[in-house]
């Protein structure tokens, strides 16, 4: 996970404590949201992308091999 993201995410916690919530309990909130955030079976948004672009450049190759076959099939047939 992104840092920003977890500093974001802490600091939001963080305002919901009361003001005398010292700096090391703050680093303790970053530190088990990291932990738990790694945990979950979840990709980045740039790894999602780019299987993303995969997919569409298979899918758009397995049309025209569909086409392809296709047309040979029908050279076959009388």
């Amino acid at each position: 996970m992104k840092a920003e993201l977890l500093d974001k995410i802490a600091s939001q916690i963080s305002a919901l404590l009361p003001e005398q919530a010292s700096q090391d309990m703050k680093h303790n909130i970053q530190q088990v949201l990291a932990r738990q955030l790694n945990k979950l079976d979840v990709v980045s948004r740039d790894e999602f992308d780019a299987q993303q672009a995969v997919l569409l450049r298979t899918r758009e190759k397995l049309d025209a091999l569909e086409k392809q076959v296709a047309n040979m099939e029908a050279q076959l047939k009388p």
